[in-house]
């Protein structure tokens, strides 16, 4: 990370319906806990009503009193019938990557998580091709090729998942990972796969959709992150960008521009998701900065 964490910070995300007494609930619980609070951020759809949404980060006196405090919430989320999650800053959740040929999106989780910059652990990489083997090894990290086939999918998924549980993973990242997961893989890993997609769809669907834009003549390029659903690329967005293009764009640089606005907010989404800033909420997110 950029910046020293201390070891003894904590986060905590809450949603629930909104009601009277929830931020006096959670302050005074925290304080009870001889906790000081550092950061709240807090949100409502409808103060009549609606849901609200919350995240606090928190210093305790010790980290060692981590696990004690997380189990006296319950009482607490109980009473407002909160959905909620608390997790330690310090612990590095453990991201498996999946790619197929394309490396841009890979390359820029891989450094910057050499760089310091993604408080993650990557114990793996997984792909249906064996392109980016001697890129990803060269970090140390181990590479797993699982070839895909129709007649194989099925198979080669649970291979995957199998994999994945093994390394206790926490999240999976489709850096251009060109298969289709199944109902079964997703419902395993639930707003825990995060994918990255150009910006045009619904237009320009299929193979090669930046020559199908240039044919187009558009003017923006974009992408988009988002949670991985059985709805295929309509899971809950995470983070969109997008770059403004012009007549002067051949086909293959509008493809650059692309695949740069595709690792750029890939790497937002992670990042945030990384610390504790997203709350999934039905189809939508709420992104706490």
């Amino acid at each position: 990370m950029l910046k020293e964490t201390p070891s003894n910070r904590a986060r905590l995300l809450i949603s629930c319906h909104d009601r009277p007494g929830i931020v006096s609930a959670v302050s005074t619980f925290l304080h009870q806990h001889e906790a000081n609070i550092v950061q709240s951020d807090q949100y409502s759809t409808d103060p009549k009503g609606g849901m609200f949404f919350m995240r606090i980060e928190f210093d305790l006196q010790s980290d060692d009193r981590f696990e004690n405090v997380k189990s006296a919430f319950q009482s607490v989320a109980a009473a407002f019938e909160m959905d909620w999650r608390m997790e330690l800053a310090l612990r590095k959740k453990k991201m498996a990557i999946f790619v197929s040929k394309e490396d841009h999106c890979l390359l820029e989780l891989l450094w910057k998580w050499r760089a310091g910059e993604l408080h993650v652990d990557i114990p793996l990489v997984i792909s249906n091709h064996d392109d980016n083997r001697s890129e990803v090894e060269a970090y140390g990290i181990p590479f797993y090729y699982i070839k895909v086939t129709k007649e194989t999918k099925q198979e080669a998924e649970q291979q995957a998942i199998d994999l994945l549980k093994e390394h206790d993973v926490d999240f999976i990242v489709l850096a251009r990972y060109m298969q289709i997961l199944s109902s079964t893989f997703v419902s395993t890993f639930p707003s825990r796969i995060i994918n990255i997609h150009h910006s045009f769809l619904p237009a320009f669907i299929g193979a090669n959709p930046y020559a199908k834009a240039f044919d187009r003549g558009v003017k923006l390029i974009g992408a988009t992150s988002h949670y991985v659903t059985d709805d295929l690329d309509e899971g809950p967005i995470i983070e969109q960008d997008v770059l403004r293009v012009n007549h002067r764009y051949t086909a293959d640089q509008l493809r650059v521009a692309g695949r740069n606005v595709e690792r750029i907010a890939l790497a937002r989404a992670v990042s945030w998701h990384t610390n504790d800033q997203v709350i999934v909420h039905g189809n939508k997110t709420v992104i706490f900065s």
